[in-house]
């Protein structure tokens, strides 16, 4: 045995830690044995015996990722091009339906950790090596199933490990829109929106260094966040997975976010803050997706169009080229970028196509990759190469191929969007499509400019494997895994960033905070049967909207107000819908309906009556003036109006849970204390009621005074609404927040605050 290795197994993985460099880990069962050179351990991962470039763990990524890639087939190269779609352990908890030796979950015997057949499937015959992974039923099972995939993968070809990802996972809600992952035995952090209300970079940095920690041990080495879209339309569904509207404050936390993740702490890490402690970060969304039309989201082809009716088109991109271009901890950049599926109307300067982000040469080729110098990997949003589906409404079945819907093949996009300089393809599992996309451009550039093409792809995807060490050892340690997800000190960390979240919008006579063991009345709430943002029903719901059980740890409970020193009244912003109707459409209809921001019935007296972009092939004129619209939670108003009244003077205290900002000109006068919340636990907002915790976050967007200021608004534009002011006087502008001095007016408030 060398002087400058130590070999040690653990179940089935063998580990050699060489002196001064990398631990390497392998299957027993993968066929990979241990090259010697110079006394260090080098891992045979092609099985030839010597060793190769790619396999020198001694030499710079970008040298070991143009061996590999030089030494890969068209087809392995597509496999390399894919990324999964949304993978769930087991798969039986997934979007899709999977099977295990051709049986369902339930009924085959398989272990939670057990690979399905559609996974074996695109990891061995389409070579996939991109998963998107969202439920894990532990982070054992997580850690357990990760060693599988990765065993397999080095078992085949040249042995290129799998990289594991995740979009966000640390919130308190895993039924939220975005957020499959999140909840449960895992640190649990505020919404991306909370952590920008704390205006604090040195807290989302320190996220990002605990969610990587998280990250690695669960074997994700890659996270598809951060959302950096600035979001400058109030109604836009997916404002809450932003750090908000203000340009400069997302590009700083964006910087904090990016560093954290990508930063490796680890004693072997190089001077360009690469290493194995490092999970690369996927910005998103080029060039922004926070200006849809009547806020309407891209997910949805009623949602297709980001207008600039304000010229603003420059603004959305400070978040990634002040922030995560511009980073601080030694990776330089982001090490990936997702353009969101919009058509960014009229901005195309070079060609005029109205065609989506990923299509988009001049959105992509000539901005990010030549104006800007990005040569990072650019990974498509998910299912853009896809057919619309029949149902506009949903979101499964169906594809988000804006702009090229009609007079393309899915090969043929796949080619246009590899043209315009995109490297990956999101939610796609089949090579078959992209090796198609190669044929073509061999028919008109030839072989050789293809295969380059091709390489210079795998070039980008395999230094982002490389930089954080999955070549070396991929795998997990389940016992280690258990001891740091989740961790007494990453989930206190993270309920202290939930405290710093939360926003005192107001505080009557100084109501707050009220003593421990007081007696409270919390009115139930009503949620009338619908559907979720996917499209799937969504059961009624009639119950008290807090877990009692935390409650009454603060305070004692009563069902009758003439008992109650105080009320709770627990809501959440106002729900009109996504600003789409199949009912308006088969009534005669353009389909298009408001996106209300109040909870009592609205009627859309000024909005635009022509649309700024429409679609020839569907409806040219989108607009919905005239037109009414009621929230699904009109109960919430119902609830603080009727409190206000059995309480009888005594204090009414609202918790407003915000996913974005939400018109409480209808309430607010009724209310003594108003606290807004951005995906926390209960147990945060009673002890900032009880004075446990002080106030000291900071509204990160502007709370409009009606509707009329929010239809007239500009899409493209921030902080440019009438903003509601209170009964105390207060105005809810962006950085306003209250702690019990009164007014916040601190460092944050100066560098960030509105210039008078």
């Amino acid at each position: 045995m060398s002087d400058h290795w130590t070999e040690t197994k653990l179940e089935t993985i063998t580990y050699v830690k060489n002196e001064g460099g990398p631990t390497l880990g392998y299957s027993a069962n993968s066929g990979v044995n241990i090259i010697v050179e110079d006394g260090f351990a080098f891992k045979d991962l092609n099985k030839d015996g010597k060793l190769d470039k790619y396999e020198d763990w001694r030499l710079p990524a970008e040298e070991r990722a143009k061996d590999l890639a030089s030494k890969m087939s068209i087809e392995q190269i597509a496999g390399l091009m894919l990324y999964s779609a949304h993978q769930a352990v087991p798969a039986s908890h997934g979007f899709f339906t999977a099977s295990y030796n051709g049986k369902p979950y339930s009924e085959s015997g398989a272990k939670p950790h057990d690979l399905s057949d559609e996974q074996i499937k695109f990891l061995t015959q389409d070579h996939l090596r991109h998963v998107l992974l969202t439920f894990v039923e532990s982070p054992e099972i997580a850690a357990h199933w990760n060693n599988k995939v990765q065993a397999l993968a080095e078992s085949t070809g040249l042995g290129i490990p799998a990289n594991n990802s995740s979009d966000p996972r640390h919130g308190s809600d895993a039924s939220k829109e975005y957020n499959a992952g999140a909840g449960g035995a895992i640190s649990m952090w505020p919404e991306t929106l909370g952590l920008a209300a704390a205006f604090d970079p040195e807290l989302v940095h320190q996220f990002g260094k605990i969610a990587a920690k998280e990250y690695r041990a669960l074997g994700i080495a890659t996270a598809l966040s951060p959302q950096i879209d600035i979001a400058t339309d109030p109604r836009w569904s997916r404002f809450d997975g932003t750090f908000g509207e203000d340009s400069r404050l997302s590009a700083d936390l964006a910087k904090a976010y990016v560093d954290g993740f990508q930063t490796s702490f680890e004693e072997e890490s190089p001077s360009d803050g690469w290493g194995s402690g490092s999970v690369n970060a996927m910005v998103k969304h080029w060039p922004g997706g926070g200006s849809g039309e009547g806020g309407r989201d891209a997910h949805f082809g009623y949602g297709k169009f980001a207008v600039y009716p304000g010229n603003n088109f420059e603004e959305h991109l400070i978040p990634f080229l002040d922030g995560a271009f511009k980073l601080s901890g030694g990776t330089e950049k982001a090490s990936a970028i997702m353009p969101y599926y919009t058509i960014s109307y009229n901005q195309d300067q070079v060609n005029g196509e109205n065609v989506g982000n990923a299509y988009n040469d001049h959105i992509i080729g000539n901005l990010l990759r030549d104006k800007y110098g990005y040569d990072g990997v650019v990974c498509t949003d998910w299912g853009i190469t896809d057919d619309e589906g029949t149902d506009i409404t949903r979101l499964f079945p169906g594809g988000r191929a804006w702009g090229v819907e009609e007079g393309y093949s899915v090969s043929e996009r796949h080619y246009k969007a590899l043209m315009a300089g995109v490297d990956q393809f999101g939610g796609n599992n089949d090579a078959g499509p992209v090796i198609e996309a190669y044929r073509i451009g061999v028919a008109e550039h030839g072989e050789a400019y293809m295969r380059a093409r091709f390489e210079q792809s795998a070039v980008r995807l395999l230094k982002n494997m490389f930089r954080v060490g999955l070549f070396e050892n991929p795998y997990c340690d389940p016992e280690q895994t258990t001891r740091i997800v989740g961790n007494a000190e990453f989930m206190t960390a993270g309920y202290e960033a939930q405290l710093k979240s939360l926003v005192l919008l107001k505080n009557k006579g100084n109501v707050l905070p009220i003593k421990k063991l007081k007696t409270v009345y919390i009115p139930k709430r009503f949620r009338p049967a619908g559907t979720n943002w996917i499209g799937f029903p969504t059961a009624a719901f009639d119950g008290y909207p807090v877990n009692m059980d935390v409650i009454q740890k603060y305070f004692k409970v009563t069902d009758d107000p003439e008992t109650a020193d105080f009320a709770m009244v627990f809501i959440t912003g106002a729900d009109s819908g996504s600003g789409y109707s199949k009912a308006d459409a088969e009534a005669g209809g353009n389909g298009y309906v408001p996106i209300s921001l109040q909870y009592a019935p609205y009627t859309a007296e000024h909005a635009r009556e022509i649309s700024i972009a429409g679609d020839d092939r569907d409806v040219l004129n989108r607009s919905y003036k005239g037109k009414t619209v009621t929230t699904t939670n009109a109960s919430d108003l119902e609830a603080v109006l009727r409190t206000k009244e059995v309480m009888k003077g005594k204090p009414v205290i609202v918790s407003l849970q915000l996913s974005k900002p939400s018109i409480v000109a209808e309430f607010e006068a009724e209310a003594d204390a108003i606290i807004a919340a951005f995906g926390v636990q209960d147990q945060a907002i009673l002890d900032i009621i009880t004075g446990e915790a002080e106030p000291s976050g900071l509204l990160p967007m502007q709370m409009p005074a009606n509707m009329k200021t929010v239809e007239e608004q500009l899409e493209d534009v921030a902080h440019d609404m009438e903003v509601h002011v209170d009964s105390e006087g207060n105005a809810y502008d962006f950085a306003y927040g209250l702690n019990w001095s009164g007014i916040i007016v601190d460092d944050r408030t100066k560098r960030y605050g509105k210039k008078k």
